[in-house]
């Protein structure tokens, strides 16, 4: 579910994810990862809740129509399916409403956001190859008349937002080089069928089985097959951390030796706290190649944080800057487009 083209301001922290009752928190945070690929996922989620299946799904349905969760589904690794960027533009301040939602706009782009810094709009690009994502972004900068700087994934260190609520530790992955899929056409209908999560059936698996033309066992086992080799992050409940009392977030970025950039990247990457954590290729106007986001319920929460991160890991000789989020234009998950879209 899409943010509205207006801009949503990121308050102060407010009591969202404290009002909630334990067996909303229990949904937002304990099914992040592992939801059971199954027959009957939410009879499951019921039995280890202690209430029925139609609560469940009624509970996280209304959840999601609140804009808590965007959805229940995949979270797929970055360039697996396809090719995607981090991009920014130097927008004047005059004009960032009217660019903002042009961005917002594309089917393309699935983060738009504002921060702190002379590059004021920030926005995650994707498109199926490395052609059509340079295209998309020439149309972009074509229909705002700002160019926009592409800054590509060079090296992951840890990208996973599906950090624990409360303590705000999360659960570590081991970064495999996994090659880009080729899919079967079937396999691009069932990712175009996920994009919303899964339909709020008893048996939403067999529901995308019959519309991709898979069947329910094929859809389980390949969605299997793609968390144990990589093309899949996770499978679970995607929330929405703004709307749930981590208002506050930073893009932290610092210049380092190109040398030195993985050990300082891995580095960071261990410690709690750090949500996302890789090397991008720099422009000749951006100057820092290593990057990690740290969310939290204040700024001074956040500044601090960073501030003992960068002492711990040794970076504070190192230039670097603190971009933080002011403004949510658009936020949803990358939008995978089947082969026959595509050729449209």
């Amino acid at each position: 579910m899409d943010q509205s083209p207006q801009a949503t301001e990121l308050a102060p922290a407010g009591g969202p994810l404290l009002a909630a009752d334990a067996l909303d928190f229990r949904l937002l945070n304990d099914f992040q990862r592992g939801f059971p690929l199954v027959s009957e996922p939410w009879g499951v989620l019921a039995g280890q809740l202690g209430c029925s299946e139609v609560h469940v799904m009624a509970r996280l349905r209304s959840l999601h129509d609140e804009g808590k969760i965007s959805r229940v589904g995949p979270v797929f690794a970055p360039n697996r399916i396809g090719a995607s960027t981090l991009a920014a533009m130097a927008v004047p301040e005059a004009e960032l409403p009217r660019v903002a939602m042009q961005v917002s706009a594309f089917p393309g782009v699935n983060h738009n956001y504002r921060r702190e810094h002379r590059y004021n709009l920030w926005f995650v690009a994707s498109a199926p190859d490395e052609a059509a994502l340079a295209r998309l972004l020439e149309h972009v900068g074509a229909a705002t008349g700002c160019p926009a700087i592409a800054l590509p994934l060079v090296e992951e260190y840890h990208i996973d937002l599906g950090f624990d609520l409360a303590s705000g530790r999360r659960t570590r992955h081991a970064v495999r080089p996994v090659p880009r899929q080729a899919l079967t056409r079937s396999e691009w209908q069932l990712i175009d069928l996920l994009q919303d999560g899964l339909p709020w059936t008893v048996r939403p698996f067999q529901a995308l089985g019959d519309a991709a033309g898979l069947g329910e066992g094929r859809v389980l086992s390949t969605l299997s097959r793609w968390l144990d080799d990589g093309t899949l992050r996770r499978f679970g409940v995607v929330v929405r951390h703004r709307e749930l009392g981590w208002r506050a977030n930073a893009m932290c970025v610092w210049q380092v030796p190109e040398a030195q950039v993985s050990a300082f990247g891995h580095a960071l990457a261990a410690e709690d706290g750090v949500s996302l954590c890789y090397r991008r290729r720099t422009s000749s106007d951006w100057p820092y190649n290593l990057f990690c986001m740290i969310h939290g319920q204040g700024r001074a929460e956040v500044n601090a944080r960073r501030a003992g991160l960068a002492a711990r890991v040794g970076l504070t000789a190192y230039p670097a800057a603190v971009l933080f989020s002011t403004d949510c234009y658009k936020q949803c998950g990358a939008r995978y487009r089947a082969p026959l879209e595509r050729a449209a």
